[in-house]
């Protein structure tokens, strides 16, 4: 049964495995076929007036082949079939929607890659970071900052004046001679170098495009009209040429009247005109080919469409690569700001950071002339390759697909290569104004480790810049300039600048405070080890029980009741049943409002000795019951010496006081009321001194008679003490 439950359990799950690969080959399908399909419906246009048909998705970005014609105005010319000859009907409609779904592709990627070039991006928003840097240089470079600066690059030309290091001294006063005449220069317009008309981006730009476009024998050296051969040039490797051969089976434009027939025809959007007239001009076999289409050109169309993805992702990385480029070198400007401003004048990673950021722009215009010349030869090489395919229609596209391939990933090698060369450069730079003398291997101060993290391409670069820009952050200068801010770049730095500000101003009121808590924790130690030795000390249960009190009395906070009795010498477990003792007699009190309230107290510390007898609390219940009875005994008036006592009176309430029914039986609320004050005092002096002695007796010795005498006197207490109004005045009375 194991085994069949086993075998019956895999079946579900090769099932779900065969139902995902099923999936994945649909989801193909989809993106070969159907999304191509889609775009193509969405693109395609009808001009009802003309009858021409074209792709107004992508007409807007005009991008037109070598012979002048739009490529979205391009037609894949086919017999469409009809009611007697359904397949080609649907083989027109398959290719149809391809063929449109391509040109949608490749329209976009030509245009994308021309547009870079011509970097009209760049001008959208020119004028706004020019005059964003003018602002910002404005504001950092004041005299006091020029001053600041200067006067501690002096200081280390002293510095190495001293100790002897005068070549260094020479070539730090050398650099900060420099710095000083360049600074006004650039800070004028600190990014004319790069943005300007004859910046090093325009100057990278306009020789790459020279060289490409006469690598592909063209002898313009006009910019503008670079970009449209360019443009030019890949409309016709990865639009006319494969459109023909797959329309065709061949190139057309291998004869020139044809090449003409076909432009005039696709331009016209007159299907049956354009096979008329390559019939006309004796390409006998693309007329053919248009006549009667197979289904093997739906196949083709496939191959185009996977050709096309990788120009598109050309495209993106080509347009990634140039923009990075650029943008760098506009950062590269901003960050230079800080160094002819101040940084350039302060000898170590600051100069060296001022090195890396005009070098760095220097080889942003490196880069794009690199990357322009590249494409100049991947075009070139892509030329020649279409124009040698012939009918061999299989065969140019995947050498196509492979060579573009090919091109992506040596784009990143390219870029690693001139990353490497940056830094090497940089390092080199800094390492003759530092005056080092490692020779080739070694690293300027502020370009950061070797080995790896200096590699291009690695990631490491990025982290290399934002160690120096953390160290201009770091700096005490760049402190001193952003307003008296500490680490101005970071996210919470001006919150952290008026913490700070806050913290300063009131460190003396604090640190009083601070005095004041010691001197009070002080008192309260002493306070503790003194009260503790009128009664024993504070090792013993009564010694420890007194000082409680007195801390409470004094107000000591609770959660600082352990700490003060530890530090003034009592134990842990003392501590705990001291505590123990103290809360059960506060839980336990009466809270009558009309009782008296040492009296209450009395009371309950008493009950709770009785309740805890002959455990090893009791001896900590027995030291809280004498504390609260030394406090009645304090805090209950004494009749005055001469006064006249009603000794009958008190004769009748010590003969009941045992008993509260007798005591309520026997003397009323109006004898309690007429009795004298003096009268009442005496007998509340006498219980609260005889309950004192009591307490104390079985404190130091806990016997069965001395815990029946503190009962008894307990319970005196509570029989004299009056909760009600309607019961007279009781002895506490005054």
């Amino acid at each position: 049964m194991r085994v069949w439950g086993q075998r019956g359990s895999s079946t579900p799950r090769t099932a779900a495995r065969w139902g995902r690969r099923l999936l994945w080959c649909l989801a193909g399908l989809f993106v070969l076929t159907v999304l191509p399909g889609a775009l193509g419906a969405v693109a395609v246009a009808q001009d009802g007036a003309t009858g021409q048909s074209r792709i107004d998705g992508v007409a807007w970005m005009n991008v037109r082949d070598s012979f002048g014609v739009a490529l979205a105005d391009y037609t894949y010319i086919s017999d469409k079939g009809g009611l007697f000859d359904p397949g080609a009907t649907v083989v027109w409609t398959i290719v149809g929607l391809e063929f449109v779904g391509y040109m949608v592709i490749v329209t976009s990627a030509i245009w994308f890659i021309g547009f870079v070039l011509s970097f009209a991006w760049l001008d959208f928003f020119a004028n706004a970071l020019r005059g964003t840097a003018g602002a910002f240089a404005d504001q950092l470079a004041t005299p006091s900052v020029l001053i600041t600066a200067a006067t501690i690059g002096a200081f280390f030309v002293a510095w190495f004046i001293v100790r002897g290091f005068h070549a260094r001294a020479v070539i730090q006063t050398v650099t900060m001679l420099a710095v000083a005449v360049l600074g006004p220069l650039f800070l004028a317009d600190p990014l004319a170098t790069a943005l300007g008309s004859d910046g090093l981006l325009a100057r990278g730009r306009d020789v790459g495009l020279a060289v490409a476009t006469g690598l592909n024998g063209s002898t313009n050296r006009n910019p503008d009209l670079a970009v449209s051969t360019l443009q030019g040039d890949m409309a016709d490797n990865f639009a006319r040429r494969p459109v023909q051969v797959w329309n065709f089976g061949h190139v057309v434009d291998n004869q020139s009247t044809c090449a003409a027939a076909w432009s005039s025809g696709v331009t016209s959007g007159d299907t049956d005109r354009t096979q008329r007239a390559l019939h006309a001009c004796g390409d006998t076999a693309a007329a053919a080919a248009a006549a009667h289409p197979s289904v093997g050109q739906i196949g083709t169309g496939l191959l185009l469409l996977v050709s096309a993805a990788l120009l598109l992702l050309f495209a993106v990385v080509l347009s990634y690569r140039l923009m990075r480029a650029a943008l760098d070198a506009v950062m590269q400007g901003f960050l230079a700001i800080f160094g002819f401003a101040a940084g350039g004048f302060v000898f170590g990673p600051t100069q060296t950071f001022l090195i890396r950021n005009l070098v760095n722009s220097g080889i942003a215009a490196a880069r794009l002339c690199a990357y322009t010349v590249f494409v100049g030869v991947y075009l070139l090489f892509l030329g020649n390759l279409f124009q040698q395919a012939r009918g061999q229609v299989l065969a140019v596209i995947v050498i196509a697909a492979v060579v573009e391939t090919v091109a992506i990933l040596q784009f990143g090698r390219l870029s690693k290569g001139l990353t490497r060369g940056s830094d090497w450069m940089a390092n080199r730079f800094s390492l003759t104004i530092q005056g080092a003398r490692g020779g080739s291997g070694g690293t300027a101060l502020g370009m950061g480790g070797g080995g790896k993290s200096s590699g291009g391409g690695s990631g490491m670069g990025a982290v290399a810049s934002l160690a120096a820009l953390n160290t201009v952050n770091a700096s005490p200068l760049t402190a001193w300039m952003a307003g008296r801010t500490v680490n101005p770049l970071s996210p919470l730095a001006f919150g952290k600048m008026r913490n700070d500000r806050v913290n300063v101003a009131t460190a003396d009121s604090r640190l009083e405070g601070h005095q004041w808590k010691a001197l009070a924790r002080q008192n309260w130690r002493l306070l503790a080890r003194r009260e503790g030795d009128e009664w024993g000390g504070i090792d013993t249960e009564l010694g420890l029980a007194r000082a409680l009190k007195y801390l409470d009395n004094n107000r000591v906070p609770y959660q600082h009741m352990s700490a003060v009795l530890l530090d003034a010498g009592a134990s842990h477990s003392s501590i705990n049943q001291a505590l123990r003792a103290r809360s059960a007699r506060n839980e336990t009190r009466s809270r009558n409002p009309y009782g008296f309230a040492p009296l209450q107290k009395a009371v309950a510390s008493g009950n709770g000795v009785i309740n805890h007898a002959g455990t090893d609390a009791q001896a900590a219940f027995a030291a809280q019951a004498v504390a609260d009875a030394d406090s009645l005994a304090r805090h209950t008036l004494a009749p005055d010496p001469g006064a006249q006592l009603d000794s009958g009176f008190i004769a009748r309430v010590e003969q009941h006081w045992d008993s509260d029914r007798a005591l309520r039986a026997n003397i009323s609320p109006d004898e309690w009321n007429s009795v004298g004050r003096a009268t009442r005092t005496a007998i509340a002096h006498r219980l609260a001194t005889d309950h004192y002695t009591i307490a104390r007796a079985f404190s130091d010795n806990p016997t069965s008679a001395n815990r029946d005498s503190l009962m008894a006197s307990v319970k005196r207490l509570a029989n004299l003490d009056h909760t009600v109004p309607e019961s007279g005045l009781d002895p506490w009375d005054v």
